[in-house]
Parts: structure tokens; sequence; C-alpha cells
């Protein structure tokens, strides 16, 4: 398995979609590549980072454009 094979699954592996084959040859790529072993740890924990922060609220003006272009394209029946 290539790394570029593994980075394709990763998103995949996190979320225990794969065939447990195939995830079992992803662990034993990750045993063997640093690199890909670095790039899983740091998704999986970047992921349970953002599950765990709350919500930042949007700046008002952003907020107002926002809920001007939902209405405008509500309007045009988009």
């Amino acid at each position: 398995m290539t790394c570029e094979e593994v980075v394709r699954q990763i998103s995949e592996y996190l979320d225990g979609e794969l065939d447990p084959a195939l995830a079992e040859q992803l662990m034993r790529h990750f045993e063997h590549c640093e690199d890909c072993g670095l790039v899983v740890n740091t998704t999986r924990k970047t992921i349970e980072l953002y599950c765990k922060a709350e919500p930042a609220p949007l700046p008002d003006e952003v907020q107002k454009q926002l809920d001007r272009a939902f209405a405008e394209m509500f309007r045009r029946g988009n």
C-alpha cells in the first residue's frame, strides 16, 4: 500500500467505515511509515478538537450578509 492510497482512505478509516481487512492494511502501513502515522494521528486529534469546540458566533455584519444572500436565493427559487 502506497502513502497516496493511505491518504485517500484516512477519512473512512477514522470513521470506522473501511472493510476490516483494508483497515488492517492501513494500520500495518502506519507502523512502518512515520509520515502517514503522523498524518492520521494529527487528523484524528484535529477532529477531536473540532468536535469538542464551541461554535464561534458570526460577526453581526457577516450574519447580515448571509441573511441577505439566503433571502435573495430563496426569492429567486434556487
